[in-house]
This record gives C-alpha cells, sequence and structure tokens, in this order.
C-alpha cells in the first residue's frame, strides 16, 4: 500500500508517445475563495479558459462554468467558479461531462439511471441522449457511469461504468484481488452506439487485513485523444476507521482502440483479449499526521495545447463538500510531450 503524500511516478512508452515524449506533472491547486465546496466530479474544455464542470451533489441538475488559467507551462495560476447553469429537474448524481462543439451543447451521466442527457449551454435538456446498449443496464447507482468523453476530430462520444457490471464478473473490493472488467462503449454524432471494448483494471493495491470505512475502486474518467487513443484514470481510494494513512491512488493509462478488434459481447476468458494499456503516469495522494492533501480525482480532459507543443490534461477531484474539513477542492494538470 502507499501512503506517501504526493508521489508522483512518470512512465514513458516509447512504444505508444513519440520518441523522446515525456509527461510533466505539476502541483495540485485549492482555490477556497474562489471555488466553493463541492461534488466536482467530471470537467470539459470549452476554449481558452473556459470550462464546464459537473457536480455529483447539486439540487438541480446541469452544470457549472470555471475560468482556469494557466501559465506558460501548463501549470494552473487560478481558478474560478462562474455559476451555475441549470434546469427545473433535479440533479441526478451527475458525474461526467463533456462538449460538444459542433451544436454547442453539453452532454452529462446521471448516474441514479444512468443515462446521458444533453443540455443547452444554458442548461435546459433537450430532449436528446445517447442510445446506450442494454447491456448498461448491469450497471448500480454506486458504480454506474462516472466516465465521459468526446472528440470532435474522431466525432466520437465514450462511456464506461465505474466498476464491472453485473452478470461480467466480480467487483474489485479491498479484499479480494479482483481486477474489473469494464466495456468502454463508442457512440457517433449520431448518438448510436458504435463499438464496444474491454478494459482490464489493475488489482488494489489496499491490504487484505486492513479494516477499511469506505474504498472505491474503479474508472473515473477518460478522456478522448485526437488521434483516436483514449486516456484512461483509474482511481483506487482507500479509508481506515481511524482516517490516518487513507489513500488515494490515480493512475492515468492509454489505451488505443483502433489497434484492438472489436470485442465480443462476452467477456474475454484471456488476458490479451482486453484493450492493451500503457501507463503515462501515476500519483498517490494521503492522508498523514500533517498532509491533508489526499484528493479523489474524478474529472480528467483534454485542455489547451502550449506554445512548446505540449498537451495539457486538466484534473479535478470531488472533495465531497470539503468532507470533515479535510477534503479539498483540488485542481491538477499534466502535459504530455
Amino acid at each position: 500500500m502507499r501512503l506517501s503524500f504526493l508521489h508522483f511516478m512518470i512512465w514513458m512508452s516509447l512504444s505508444a508517445l513519440p520518441a523522446g515524449a515525456q509527461v510533466v506533472e505539476h502541483e495540485q491547486h485549492a482555490f477556497p475563495e474562489d471555488i466553493p465546496a463541492g461534488g466536482y466530479s467530471g470537467i470539459t474544455w470549452l476554449g481558452d479558459n473556459r470550462y464546464a464542470v459537473v457536480s455529483d451533489n447539486t439540487a438541480r441538475e446541469g452544470f457549472f462554468l470555471f475560468n482556469i488559467k494557466l501559465n506558460s507551462k501548463g501549470d494552473i495560476v487560478s481558478a474560478k467558479n462562474l455559476g451555475f447553469k441549470g434546469n427545473k429537474g433535479r440533479g441526478r448524481d451527475n458525474e461526467g461531462i463533456a462538449w460538444c462543439k459542433k451544436k454547442n451543447t453539453i452532454f452529462v451521466t446521471r448516474e441514479s439511471d444512468n443515462q446521458v442527457v444533453e443540455l443547452s449551454m444554458t442548461g435546459k435538456p433537450t430532449g436528446r441522449k445517447l442510445a446506450v446498449p442494454k447491456v448498461f443496464e448491469g450497471t448500480t447507482k454506486v458504480y454506474g457511469f462516472e466516465a465521459l468523453t468526446y472528440n470532435a476530430a474522431t466525432h466520437r462520444f465514450w462511456i464506461t461504468s465505474e466498476s464491472t457490471l453485473n452478470g461480467d464478473g466480480k467487483r474489485a473490493t479491498a479484499s479480494n484481488g479482483v481486477r474489473n472488467a469494464l466495456r468502454l462503449q463508442s457512440f457517433n454524432d449520431n448518438l448510436k452506439p458504435v463499438a464496444h471494448y474491454w478494459y482490464l483494471m489493475d488489482k488494489p493495491e489496499s491490504r487484505t487485513e486492513q479494516q477499511l470505512q469506505n474504498f472505491a475502486m474503479g474508472v473515473s474518467a477518460l478522456t478522448a485523444l485526437d488521434d483516436g487513443r483514449l486516456l484512461v484514470l483509474e482511481r483506487e481510494f482507500a479509508v481506515p476507521e481511524a482516517k490516518l494513512g487513507a489513500f488515494v491512488n490515480c493512475k492515468i493509462y492509454e489505451v488505443n482502440p483502433q489497434k484492438n478488434r472489436v470485442s465480443s459481447s462476452k467477456r474475454p476468458k484471456k488476458e490479451e483479449d482486453f484493450l492493451q494499456k500503457k501507463l503515462v503516469a501515476e500519483w498517490t495522494t494521503a492522508i498523514g499526521l500533517l498532509d491533508f492533501s489526499i484528493a479523489n480525482y474524478e474529472g480528467m480532459c483534454l485542455g489547451p495545447k502550449l506554445a512548446d507543443g505540449g498537451q495539457v490534461i486538466v484534473l479535478i477531484a470531488d472533495s465531497q463538500n470539503q468532507y470533515a474539513g479535510i477534503l479539498s477542492d483540488w485542481l491538477k494538470t499534466i502535459v504530455i510531450y
């Protein structure tokens, strides 16, 4: 189990990234005076310094507008919540968010009923939604749709459940050592399903003998790149009863569905039939005696490209309304060259 407070590891895969490529990590930042406590669980870039952010605990369905400024190196220098755009419908545990530039609309996932619905930029429902295949009816309200992304260059939406669907096998717990098996599902601009691929998560790192108060293991975010590759954020969140030693381990993997054949409807028996993944970055935050930098990252999106060619990836953490005065609404960037 990893308990370092801001332990970050950079991994380079020459087969996945161009020769000489590197990943640069920036420190996480919180802006409590400009960002009220919330359950910020998803983020999407709207261009310039503008972002749309979804929360999983708003009374009404909708999204927030954020202004996030970066410096020339891609590090965050300021962030501000500019207000909420919503409708009269009640919030339904909105977890993921994606902007469709062509229509200038927002799509959000609803974990309460596992639907992905379209909203106008004022937060009103358009009546359209992704035609989610029936197989995803095997999701639960606890481990449903967390991740959502859209890429204008590939004209593809992507979703997945946070954990293994009912009928697809056991779900990972802090003690069973199971690897979650997920379906990454794509959709076209007509909101119709195109193809799905099987994705196998890593084993949990929690010790089996440890008594935990809370545990969550799953994919919390996806980011679609312009060339068809996907970034997948695996997140393990373990909280002992004493709280001290609680940790969140995050791993970003790259997969390339274009290099894999479309998956069958049944879970593969061989590991090589899952998407081949390459580790891009990994970091762990934790609660220590004098450190409360623990951050449950649930949102990730493609940001701007820097003048030096670096591609910014923006991440946001869900503080559960700054739970117990311990969690903060952290923001973070990494830059891929």
